[in-house]
């Protein structure tokens, strides 16, 4: 049975058209979905400013077993 996980705080943000470009390009590369990618970036530039924030919660990846469903 998957966690239950607390809900994300959802924040509407105007982004420059060409730095959503390079947003899209690069979580297409890292197989990410935008959002994802910008949490990515965040969490990096965080740490780089000593600020630790706890890791997210893993999430079981791929499609749930016959079994499971």
């Amino acid at each position: 049975m998957p966690a239950a996980s607390t809900p994300k705080k959802a924040f509407p943000l105007r982004v420059e058209p060409a730095l959503w470009a390079a947003l899209e390009r690069t979580a297409a590369a890292d197989f990410r979905s935008v959002n994802a990618e910008i949490e990515v970036l965040l969490r990096e530039a965080l740490a780089r400013r000593g600020v630790k924030v706890a890791a997210p919660e893993q999430r079981p990846r791929g499609r749930p077993r016959k079994d499971q469903a």
